[in-house]
């Protein structure tokens, strides 16, 4: 039977007293411990293979470091997975461990782990979304500091984050227009209701058209299913318009369908970037980076979010100051080879 290795022993190992010991394994040293100090009695409960014991100090101080994270579908998106794994990785380095409980938006399921999560007294609960929506169908019993993320609850109440898509989009289409297209069409994606993201996006479009001068078309603001057929299908009607009306570049709801806008591209005998250009959404892994030429594209933010949540939840960060709760995260543009400017064949390509 493997004795187990007390607070005793390591004192013994480290020179110091017991109240030393407790004051540093406890994070409460401070500055009242030298750091020499606390480095030795750090090494020595790692030498000796000490394990505090979690149940009692959770009935002392009333924390089990453990967190909950309940999810839709999160963890079975690939491209979204990041939030998890950076979610876990900040608890962990703060010193929790992190549940987490996949429902598939099962409403019942989720009811069902929120209760277990709480009576197994974690120290607070994530309520992750799978993709950027407003949650008007909250679980009963969610306590007072649940962070939300990738989405925001539609009464407010909690602190919630989500990305900018509108900001993303800005930066998109200001990219294109900035490389002289002045005919840029919105690829968006097709589904009833249209999720959140979409009208954001197509707000940041309109926008950097207005503030450039150019009118927009809605001949050019097109719908089709978001995968690379539908981008490919929605993508040639767009390049189906007469010349002095079709579009010199694309901004697509995400990668999927740019991928798909790639394929019509060939098929109408057009070149990326020489003859048409493409902007995307997402960054997805093995999407953007691999096609030929690359697809500049949004980031979402999924990595940053994860870490936000965390920190707000365990008192890391300060929680936002803003009415709603909801603080909007960056979606940096990642340049690649998909966007150069208008074709010399262009007869309204910019003087620049």
């Amino acid at each position: 039977m493997t004795t187990r290795v007390g607070i005793k022993e390591v004192a013994r190992l480290a020179g110091v007293s017991t109240a030393t010991v407790s004051l540093v394994l406890n994070d409460r040293a401070a500055e009242r411990i030298p750091a020499s100090t606390q480095e030795r009695v750090r090494r020595a409960a790692l030498e000796s293979g000490y394990a505090p014991n979690r149940l009692a100090r959770s009935l002392r101080t009333r924390r089990t470091h453990t967190i909950g994270l309940i999810s839709d579908r999160i963890a079975t998106t690939p491209y979204a997975v990041r939030m998890v794994e950076a979610a876990q990785e900040t608890a962990r380095r703060h010193g929790h461990l992190l549940f987490l409980v996949s429902t598939g938006g099962d409403r019942e399921l989720e009811q069902e782990a929120v209760a277990a999560l709480l009576d197994q007294q974690v120290d607070g609960l994530v309520y992750a979304c799978m993709w950027h929506r407003v949650v008007t169908d909250l679980p009963q019993g969610l306590p007072p500091g649940t962070v939300f993320l990738d989405g925001r609850p539609a009464g407010g109440g909690f602190p919630a984050v989500v990305p900018d898509d509108r900001g993303g989009a800005v930066a998109a289409v200001q990219h294109l227009v900035d490389a002289g297209h002045r005919r840029i069409a919105y690829v968006d994606i097709d589904e009833e209701p249209p999720p959140e993201a979409s009208g954001l996006r197509h707000q940041g479009y309109l926008e950097v058209l207005e503030r450039a001068g150019i009118q927009a078309d809605p001949a050019l603001h097109v719908r089709g299913r978001s995968d690379a057929a539908g981008g490919a299908e929605a993508a040639s009607r767009v390049l189906d318009l007469p010349a002095d009306r079709r579009p010199t570049a694309l901004f697509c709801f995400n990668d999927r369908i740019a991928m798909g806008a790639y394929a019509a591209a060939r098929r109408h005998g057009l070149e990326i970037p020489r003859d048409l250009s493409v902007v995307g959404y997402d960054d997805q892994q093995l999407i953007a980076a691999e096609l030929d030429p690359g697809l500049t594209t949004v980031a979402l933010p999924h990595h940053a979010m994860g870490r936000w949540a965390v920190e707000v939840l365990l008192g890391e960060r300060e929680r936002p100051t803003q009415d709603d709760g909801v603080v909007l995260m960056p979606c940096p543009l990642i340049r690649r080879e998909s966007v150069g400017p208008p074709s010399v064949r262009d007869p309204d390509r910019r003087r620049v």
